[in-house]
């Protein structure tokens, strides 16, 4: 059966918060947007209804104003009582005509006329048009009235300019816009508010596994949301299981490398027996050497493997470098060799168990002791994230040539010199499991300089 790759998904996409978040805003903005352009769609129209109903009251009054006498000519009880009529160029005009040209006009027009178009025989007809003005386009009401007197009908049109509509209504939409861009911005804080607290016990657990994985707790908390609680529990659980397994498989593997090394002396012994008789044993003996070798780097690599999975606990370089010290110091106490430990960062954490740390400076410090003539030295300094642990000697150096080789298991440079040829390769295979780097250099002491690289920790 084939199996297909997941779909790639933009970063973004692959956080919760983040999704929440995006799905937010879009219904906020979408809502916000779409209920803003409806609002200001009511209020246009209620706006220009407004307009309409007033150019209408204006007309009556108008209407009304007209004074009957026994001339032609047109004339006003009164001006009407709104005084914008009466401001020259204000946008609130007002126009009488008659088909034999009478007119009046309103002071506001000045010396303009309005363009009316409605026919003089269709009296009580009115409609709504637009009409150029002094100032531009004017809303028009015009109708066709019968004036008192049998002096016939008359055009009355009451207008406004567009331009007020438009700067109120200008107006309210910068106000709406304003208010609902505070508002979204209110609403966005809210969510994005509600969002983070809702996902605080989520940001709670995934510090709690970081924690767990630099050794610095042991469990998940159990005092979380009842959503994300049963997770912590199987979690937990989990983590117990793989402890014990972690812990069966150390004891295992003590027991078989116990149960190998017994076989293995007796088969030395016997070899050492046969050659004391003259007999050659030669090949039984470097068998059971190789054999030997073998358990021990497998036994160091699986007990690594082991403090890999399990939760790594930063452990102190110098604690353990001064107990390690102490105990190559008494075993080449005859031969006056002079340890020098460089306090700078001695007090730094790596991220590496206890016991495979003893494991790696055991190895450097016995390999250095072995080759040194008077002298090793010890320094430790921080690099991008690492602690660079550098152990050198003063003994005869090493050829560059030979240095990658000196890393394999069971390879002796010089067989003269005491030794299982695995120190080193140990040393490379262990710091590999914590995400370190080994390697070997030339020292300023004349020596080999072996260089170890290990994680940081907090």
């Amino acid at each position: 059966m084939e199996h297909s790759d997941p779909p790639h998904r933009p970063g973004f996409l692959r956080s919760f918060h983040a999704r929440l978040i995006a799905g937010t805003l879009v219904w906020i903005f979408a809502g916000v947007g779409i209920g803003g352009l409806l609002l200001a769609n009511v209020v246009r129209g209620h706006v220009e209804f407004e307009y309409v109903e007033e150019l209408a009251h204006h007309s009556e009054e108008l209407f009304n104003l007209i004074e009957p006498s026994a001339d032609t000519a047109i004339h006003l009880r009164a001006p009407l009582s709104d005084r914008r009529f009466l401001t020259e160029n204000s946008g609130y005009y007002w126009q009488i005509e008659r088909p034999d040209g009478d007119s009046l006009r309103s002071p506001s027009l000045g010396a303009a006329r309005l363009s009316l178009g409605l026919a003089f025989d269709r009296p009580g007809q009115t409609v709504q048009t637009q009409a150029p003005g002094p100032t531009g386009k004017v809303f028009l009401r015009e109708m066709v009235v019968t004036l008192a007197g049998g002096r016939g009908p008359a055009r009355i049109a009451v207008g406004t300019d567009q331009r007020l509509v438009g700067e109120l209504l200008a107006s309210f939409n910068w106000t709406l816009a304003t208010t609902l861009s505070i508002l979204g911005l209110g609403l966005v804080a809210g969510a994005y508010a509600q969002i983070s607290f809702g996902l605080s016990p989520l940001r709670r657990l995934r510090r709690a596994l970081r924690h767990i994985q630099r050794g610095e707790a042991a469990h998940l908390p159990t005092d979380l949301p009842q959503e994300v609680a049963p997770l912590a529990a199987s979690m937990n659980e989990l983590i117990d299981a793989k402890d014990e397994m972690i812990r069966q498989a150390r004891i295992q593997a003590g027991n078989l490398a116990h149960a190998l090394k017994t076989p293995l002396a007796i088969l030395l012994d016997e070899g050492e027996r046969l050659r004391a008789e003259g007999r050659d044993s030669s090949e039984i003996v470097a068998q059971c050497a190789r054999m030997q070798r073998q358990i021990d780097f497998q036994l160091a690599h699986a007990r690594a493997a082991a403090s890999r999975i399990g939760p790594i606990v930063g452990t102190n370089l110098g604690d353990a470098l001064h107990v390690v010290m102490r105990a190559v110091e008494r075993l080449n106490q005859g031969r006056g060799l002079r340890f020098t430990l460089v306090p700078d960062h001695l007090d730094a954490r790596v991220l590496c168990g206890s016991e495979d740390l003893d494991e790696i400076l055991g190895n450097l410090l016995d390999n250095a002791a072995k080759w040194a003539r008077s002298a090793i030295q010890v320094s430790a300094q921080p690099i991008d994230g690492f602690l660079r642990i550098t152990v050198e000697d003063d003994g005869p150096g090493m050829p560059a040539d030979a240095r990658e080789r000196a890393f394999l298991p069971g390879e002796r440079l010089d067989e003269q010199k005491p030794g299982s040829g695995l120190g080193l390769a140990i040393v490379r295979d262990v710091t590999g499991q914590y995400g370190g780097r080994t390697r070997l250099d030339q020292s300023p002491m004349g020596g080999a300089a072996v260089i170890v690289e290990l994680p940081s920790a907090p």
